[in-house]
This record gives structure tokens, sequence and C-alpha cells, in this order.
């Protein structure tokens, strides 16, 4: 009877993992796909660099310092500006730029483009003394050739008598 009772136990337990048993679904799915990795979002805003970046970090009125009449000096403000300037440089050291000096309507055409690089050797001085490398900085003179302001009044003077910071790269 032993026999009959461990044959009987087997055949329960082999009929009771029979029926434990996964059965083959009707239909397989497809096949796993090779994706490729979701490329990295793009940076946004302006390039390191460029002008706007440059606009942006420093803001508009700090790219652009002001002269009096026939004058060429650094006041306090000029240098609260040139400052600013300074960090975005000192942060961006691979930012090269042009300082462009510029002049008003009056005087003659010579006495302006000198006037102008004046202004923007006045700058760019600053800007070495307070360690920004001077191979990092170009100046050009327009004189009285680009105004940013027509007119021939005090207003329109005042705004073209300019030493601009323009980023290269």
């Amino acid at each position: 009877m032993n026999t009959r009772v461990a044959t009987g136990l087997m055949l329960a337990s082999t009929i009771a993992l029979a029926a434990c048993q996964k059965k083959a679904p009707e239909e397989l799915p497809p096949p796993p796909v090779e994706t490729a990795p979701a490329p990295a979002p793009a940076p946004t805003g302006p390039a390191v660099g460029s002008q706007q970046h440059f606009v942006d970090a420093v803001g508009q009125a700090n790219t652009v310092v002001y002269f009096d009449t026939d004058r060429f000096n650094i006041d306090a403000e000029d240098q609260m500006k040139l400052q600013r300037q300074a960090q975005y440089f000192s942060q961006y050291s691979q930012v090269t730029f042009t300082i462009e000096g510029h002049a008003d309507e009056r005087g003659t055409r010579e006495y302006n483009l000198a006037l102008g690089e004046r202004r923007a050797n006045a700058a760019k001085n600053y800007l070495v003394s307070i360690g920004i490398p001077a191979n990092r900085i170009r100046t050009v003179s327009y004189g009285k050739e680009r105004p940013v302001a027509l007119g021939s009044n005090e207003s329109a003077w005042a705004q073209n008598r300019r030493a601009a910071t323009v980023t290269i790269n």
C-alpha cells in the first residue's frame, strides 16, 4: 500500500505542477526595438561671447561710456560701467572685444577720428588697469561717421560722444 500511496502522491503532485504552468499566449508580442538615446536638450539663449550674451549680462546701459564735449576722461560713472564689463570679461576669458570710439558731428573729420581714438583708448586703458589683458581688446575710431542719434542738437551730440564695447566672438 505504501507504493500505491507514493504513486498517488507523485501523480497528484505532477497534476498540480502541470496546472501551475503558464500556457503560451495565442499571439506573441513584437520583438524589442533598438532605440537611440534621446538627444541632450540644446542650450537656450544667446551663445557665450555673442553681443547679445554680453548685453544680457552687463545691461545695455553698461556697454557704452559717454563723454563731454572734446573730452575723453573716464569719470566715476564710467568706471562703474567698465567695472561691470570687466567682471564679464574676467568670467569669460575666451571672449575678445572691440571698443569703438565715436564723436559728434562738430569738428573736422581728422579731429573727430583722433578724439574717437582717445576715447576708445581711455576705456581700454581703464579695463587693462583693472586686470583685463590688453591683447583681448581692440580699439577703433569711427569719429563722426557712425552716429546713433541723428540731429544737430545737444541731445543727439551727447548720444554720439561715446565709446561702445562690442564683442568679437
